[in-house]
């Protein structure tokens, strides 16, 4: 939990040297007109009406959670004989646990009391503490906390108070050079306000979430900041700040902000008493254009989004989309990669249709697809493994495109693997979230109920094939 930091190997900077332009005299341009002030409005420039307005919602959140003091000596066989402590938890094993504290950011984005910060700040979270702008203090619980967007929704437990709030704004509205600001609790100073400009719009390889379109700013976005607001001169929240480009741990200028149209998305999850984010299903595998794909396009430039293949009875599919095409735009927003294509579709309503420009053979037109979330086709029928085979502490589901979907996964058939409890044979064994079980001693696994009967006796040794992301794997597991 806490600050996010993308730490590069390698920092390369760039020298800007000045390029001498014609002489003064030979200049045709007029010079700019000066003139006095005509009052002292017209000399004092402030931000300070949109920090009244923005500030007093934006809190501190203080995420506890209970750590076991563990002696480094009970590591050993030989201590844990003489000292007692059969393992964790065991007399002798471990210390009196402590609270360990972490510091983030959020903002209030609805007076009843919900609070959206980072997932990364509350992540793993036994207890939370939200500090208000003007010292109260209240506990608040997790409403919907996504991994994928690097969001949470948190709830104040204060009854029917009503609470200072910000609206969210329309991040799609922006535009570089736009002056923002950034409010949060940097280092735990204190809530601290930094003035700078959007920077860049759209940013796709910051590696953070799964979303990977970001609203770069040079506001100083520090540890702590995490969670808090980015606004515009209008004081409406455009960005939640989630991560900063540093080497050494401060501000270098480079800030990345979740836009306000996706975090609108996860907030509105919440309120409609969601555990999970409703996304919306495409149906088909996407690829960017790289130079050489563009020119055998007949394209002057790589542009738009190569549609990889379409699932059956996707939305894609229904909508015409087929294996080829290239999209342009979504609602008339350009795309250049499947990042920015999968966040223009993720942030449209549900149930709306979305606009697709294509290009096909050379030919333009437009498709609407349905907007809508992925079907479980298939029933799940979870399965948690457990006996004296590598596969035990394996949770396995049958795969859906609404599995597919959660897990991120190509849509197709057959087991997956859902979770892995901690230190249990099939982590040891090396299985992930994410793994589609194929065969096992050469029988092949299209249910859950076909991995129960195959791991039901005991064997010396298992051959297992698993795909995982995109690659098949065969190994094999001692019993």
């Amino acid at each position: 939990m806490g600050e996010r930091f993308l730490r590069p190997a390698i920092l390369l900077l760039a020298a800007v040297l000045a390029v001498p332009g014609p002489a003064l005299a030979q200049s045709t341009v007029a010079p700019a007109q000066r003139q006095v002030p005509a009052s002292e409005d017209a000399i004092r420039l402030s931000f300070a009406p949109v920090v009244k307005r923005t500030a007093p919602a934006v809190v501190n959140v203080y995420a506890l959670k209970n750590v076991q003091r563990v002696n480094p000596f009970m590591d050993d066989p030989f201590f844990r004989r003489f000292f007692g402590g059969g393992g964790p938890g065991g007399p002798g094993f471990g210390g009196p646990e402590r609270m360990q504290r972490s510091l983030g950011s959020g903002v209030i984005v609805d007076p009843s009391g919900i609070v959206v910060t980072n997932h990364h700040v509350v992540q793993g979270a036994d207890q939370i503490r939200i500090a208000l702008a003007d010292k109260r203090e209240f506990d608040a619980d997790v409403v919907l906390s996504d991994q994928r967007t690097d969001l949470a929704v948190l709830r104040l437990k204060a009854g029917k108070e009503t609470f200072p709030s910000i609206d969210l704004g329309n991040s799609d509205s922006l535009e570089v050079g736009d002056l923002v600001l950034a409010i949060g609790d940097p280092f735990g100073v204190g809530q601290t306000v930094t003035q700078g400009i959007v920077s860049a719009l759209a940013r796709t390889q910051v590696g953070v979430s799964d979303y990977q379109f970001f609203i770069q700013t040079d506001a100083a976005i520090n540890p702590g900041n995490s969670g808090g607001a980015l606004v515009d001169m209008a004081g409406r929240v455009v960005g939640i700040n989630t991560a900063i480009y540093s080497r050494s741990g401060g501000s270098h200028g480079i800030g990345f902000a979740i836009p306000a149209n996706m975090v609108r998305v996860v907030v509105e999850s919440a309120k409609a008493g969601g555990t999970a984010v409703r996304r919306p299903w495409l149906g088909a595998r996407l690829q960017a254009v790289s130079p050489e794909i563009a020119e055998s396009l007949g394209l002057p430039r790589p542009t738009g989004v190569l549609v990889q293949t379409v699932a059956p009875d996707s939305p894609a599919a229904k909508a015409g989309v087929k294996v080829g095409d290239l999209i342009l735009t979504v609602d008339g927003q350009a795309v250049d990669d499947p990042q920015s294509l999968n966040y223009r579709f993720a942030t449209r309503p549900m149930g709306s249709k979305s606009l697709f420009r294509i290009n096909r053979q050379g030919k333009e037109s437009e498709l609407a697809v349905a907007v809508e979330p992925a079907p479980e086709t298939v029933a799940r029928e979870e399965l948690v493994l457990r006996g004296r085979t590598p596969f035990a502490g394996a949770k396995v589901v049958n795969v859906s495109p609404a599995v597919a979907e959660e897990l991120r996964i190509a849509d197709g058939e057959g087991v997956v693997v859902a979770e892995v409890t901690e230190n249990s044979p099939a982590d040891a064994a090396g299985f992930r979230p994410g793994d589609v079980i194929i065969e096992v001693n050469g029988t092949r696994i299209n249910r859950t109920k076909d991995l129960e009967q195959a791991t039901k006796t005991p064997q010396r040794g298992w051959r297992v094939t698993v795909s995982r992301g995109g690659r098949t794997i065969t190994a094999m597991l001692p019993g």
